[in-house]
């Protein structure tokens, strides 16, 4: 399968996906984009599950976005009204769940970026709360050189997320960047040597699942729908979002825990 969807018994509520072609440098065809669409669907369900970590295989890429052999040209087929196979279409429907573009995972996402970032993989990497990459990681959207719009997570997210001279670099020259620069902009959280790049990851989501479920899941929720709401607006619906949290189990469980110097045991109620 291209991707490895893995529950690591020594993290219980971690989600471990991994983008295992690496000998195309873990480019996304038809195949992989069903296959990656399914497993965010499985996290998404899964309630059990708090955070999930997103890699690739291999030491190369990250992900080199969409497999020019068979993504692009089935997209430019079907554009032009030809007929494309049923897996080819599949693959096709299956673009804005696999990269997380519109598709909301419902909980944390850390990328491990384990090499090159681009285009389509970007993308994916923008729907990342936290990320970390290795130093040879580079990160580049090369859709204008390929005469295509960034249909993805880059034109709606990117300018939000880092400033907006160092969105457009990115967006209109088609020119990498490496780690180095990417965390200097913000746009990873650290750069970390290889050996330690997934341990880091999933310390992180470790963290993150170790914390109250319902806390984890409005926060998150809280700081996207805020975003873009004018300041009295954002105030007033911050309120909305955490008076329940104050009235539920696990929040009296963390003050019962904190009385009684132990760790709280949450159960997302």
């Amino acid at each position: 399968m291209p991707i490895r969807l893995e529950r690591l018994p020594a993290h219980p509520h971690v989600a471990l996906v991994t983008i295992d072609r690496p000998e195309k440098a873990n480019a996304l065809d038809p195949t992989l984009l069903a296959a990656l669409a399914s497993a965010w669907r499985e996290i998404a369900a899964d309630r059990e599950l708090r955070c999930a970590v997103v890699s690739g295989a291999g030491e190369r890429a990250f992900c080199a976005g969409m497999d020019m052999h068979e993504t692009i040209r089935a997209s430019q087929q079907l554009a032009h009204g030809e007929r494309v196979s049923p897996e080819a279409f599949e693959g096709l429907r299956s673009v804005a769940t696999a990269l997380l573009a519109g598709f909301d995972l419902g909980k944390p996402l850390i990328a491990a970026v384990n090499g090159h970032a681009r285009a389509g993989g970007l993308d994916l990497l923008l729907a990342a709360e936290i990320r970390f990459a290795v130093p040879h990681a580079t990160f580049a959207l090369e859709e204008v050189a390929l005469g295509l719009y960034p249909t993805g997570n880059a034109t709606v997210l990117l300018a939000r997320q880092i400033g907006w001279v160092h969105a457009h670099q990115l967006l209109l020259t088609a020119q990498p960047i490496d780690a180095e620069r990417a965390r200097a902009i913000g746009l990873v959280n650290a750069v970390v040597p290889a050996s330690q790049l997934l341990e880091r990851a999933l310390e992180t989501a470790d963290a993150i699942a170790a914390n109250a479920p319902l806390a984890v899941q409005a926060t998150r929720a809280g700081v996207r729908e805020l975003l873009g709401l004018p300041l009295p607006e954002a105030y007033r619906r911050q309120e909305e979002l955490g008076r329940p949290l104050r009235a539920s189990e696990d929040a009296r469980e963390a003050q019962q825990a904190f009385a009684e110097r132990r760790k709280p045991h949450f159960r997302g109620r």
